[in-house]
């Protein structure tokens, strides 16, 4: 988000083409670059942290866009900010990642709508902060010439120093994670972490009040005691609907004749039946609402700075469809601006939506969200043709509308696609490949936004890209009504229940929803 306020400014700096309406094309290509890269590397990331875990892949991500910031700010030319933009994205795979961590440890559907909107909650604090800094810090010998020398290397390169504050802020949490984030996966909570030992270390060091030896020590008399009584009392696991389980005796283990053999043949093959029944035609649904969602969202993101940069029109507008012309304001208002969009998404993320969320549900929140955005986007444009004294009221309206609904669109498609998966073993894989669709449209949405607008600005309609998004807008609502909210159904089917069972030995610990019997008559 920090590149936003001056990303248009920073092209026609590199002198690429004198055509104005040609640099919102570039600029456009340099905010997909990190999209189009993230897109050939999502799935990928998501199988890393399925295997070796989420945490190395959360660390990797944070050094790979700390690397590609710094290498942002020294970009002399038009070709190396893309390429430092595509090294972020191959080199970060943290959204899917980070979704799956979530939906990992918030298991209990009351707690979803909470949980899941923390994350998009803190975007918009940094949205807040990276706009803010971007704005200000950008170009520094122009705004602040009594602090910066224009022969000093901000004036070579000036659009340094807020990609500099923010690789710091990245090194920090670089750093706070490797002490002290924990590693969800259920296969890898229990290796050894050195870098939570050292945070441990640091934390009794300075006498904090947490003492996590302490911790660690109820939590592994607690696994134990879990252990325990899953082989003795795996009756006492069982739903409102559902018979109890049965008890896990040497005959229930015994999957069919052949004993351990056999238990081992059908751990094998109920994990083919699980990878094979990944992708239903629910998740695949939700993947693809996830790219649409994504496509018009990042078209909006990348086309309103650019209007708000936009010098004013020159000639008389021929209305309703033929005007040109933007509100022709400074870089630091710009930040300002985005800076409270974000102050407004957050509000809306962390407050409003799961309000709304727990009385609605989460498909109805998804529902109302986008069925609002065609309706925006086709408004938007006419802000520019506006009296001066209500365009800037009505901007901040426009504002308010797009961040509510794009509060109300993200995190209830991330907990229709947690709730959908068949099993937790393949959360990485499915968060990596929503975020591999959401990515690819992020690629496409900005670089074909700026080509439509260019097309759009040749012939005098400013309004051409933002009517285009309003029919993506259009797709997407219509593809919301194919969507269902059965959680029970989806995550009780039962080839994936047996499948689980057979693999895990029908460890109640992991059945955190309805728990069924193992069918006598099925191996």
């Amino acid at each position: 988000m920090s590149i936003f306020p001056y990303v248009y400014y920073m092209v026609s700096s590199f002198h690429v083409t004198n055509d104005e309406k040609s640099t919102a094309m570039y600029a456009g290509m340099v905010t997909s670059a990190f999209a189009i890269a993230e897109f050939s590397t999502g799935v990928l990331w998501g199988r890393i942290s399925d295997r070796f875990g989420r945490k190395p892949v959360l660390l990797t991500g944070l050094a790979g866009t700390g690397v590609s910031m710094l290498m942002f700010g020294f970009a002399p030319n038009l070709w190396v900010a893309l390429l430092a933009r595509a090294m972020g994205g191959l080199l970060n795979g943290n959204i899917g990642v980070i979704n799956t961590t979530v939906a990992e440890v918030v298991t209990q559907e009351s707690h979803q709508s909470r949980a899941f909107s923390i994350m998009p909650g803190i975007w918009c604090i940094g949205s807040i902060v990276g706009a803010g800094l971007g704005g200000t810090l950008a170009d520094p010998v122009r705004n602040y010439p009594g602090y910066f020398a224009s022969k000093g290397i901000f004036g070579r390169y000036p659009y340094l120093l807020p990609n500099l504050v923010c690789c710091t802020v990245v090194i920090l949490s670089l750093v706070v994670g490797l002490l002290f984030l924990e590693e969800t996966h259920e296969d890898k909570r229990e290796r050894r972490d050195v870098g939570l030992e050292v945070g441990d270390w640091l934390l009794q060091r300075l006498r904090r009040p947490v003492i996590f030896s302490e911790k660690v020590r109820i939590m592994e008399e607690f696994r134990l005691l879990r252990d325990s009584d899953s082989r003795d009392s795996c009756d006492d696991y069982s739903s409102i609907d559902s018979p109890a389980l049965l008890p896990l005796t040497a005959s229930t283990a015994e999957l069919s004749s052949g004993g351990p053999a056999a238990l081992e043949a059908g751990s094998s093959q109920g994990k083919d039946m699980v990878v094979s029944g990944t992708f239903t035609p629910q998740v695949l649904i939700i993947i693809v609402s996830y790219g649409l969602l994504a496509f018009h969202t990042i078209s909006a993101e990348q086309l309103l700075p650019v209007l708000l940069s936009m010098p004013q029109a020159s000639e008389m507008p021929h209305l309703p469809f033929f005007f040109t012309g933007g509100f022709a304001l400074p870089t630091k208002t710009i930040g300002s601006i985005l800076s409270l969009q974000g102050i407004i998404q957050t509000i809306a993320t962390l407050v409003v939506f799961p309000f709304v969320s727990q009385r609605l549900g989460s498909l109805a929140t998804f529902r109302l969200s986008v069925l609002t955005y065609p309706f925006l986007y086709l408004l938007v444009p006419y802000l520019t043709v506006m009296p001066e004294t209500v365009q800037r009221p009505l901007l901040y309206i426009v504002i308010v509308w797009k961040v509510t609904a794009q509060a109300f669109a993200f995190p209830p498609l991330q907990i229709l696609l947690a709730n959908s998966a068949p099993s937790k073993k393949v959360l990485g894989t499915l968060n990596g490949s929503a975020a591999s669709s959401a990515s690819l449209c992020r690629a496409i949405g900005p670089t074909l936004s700026g080509l439509i607008q260019s097309a759009g600005l040749s012939i005098g309609c400013l309004g051409l890209p933002w009517w285009s998004s309003s029919i993506v807008a259009v797709m997407a609502a219509v593809l919301s009504l194919a969507l269902t909210d059965d959680r029970r159904k989806t995550r009780s089917d039962p080839e994936l229940l047996h499948a689980d069972a057979s693999s895990q030995v029908a460890s109640p610990g992991d059945m955190d929803v309805e728990v069924r019997p193992l069918s006598p008559e099925r191996p």
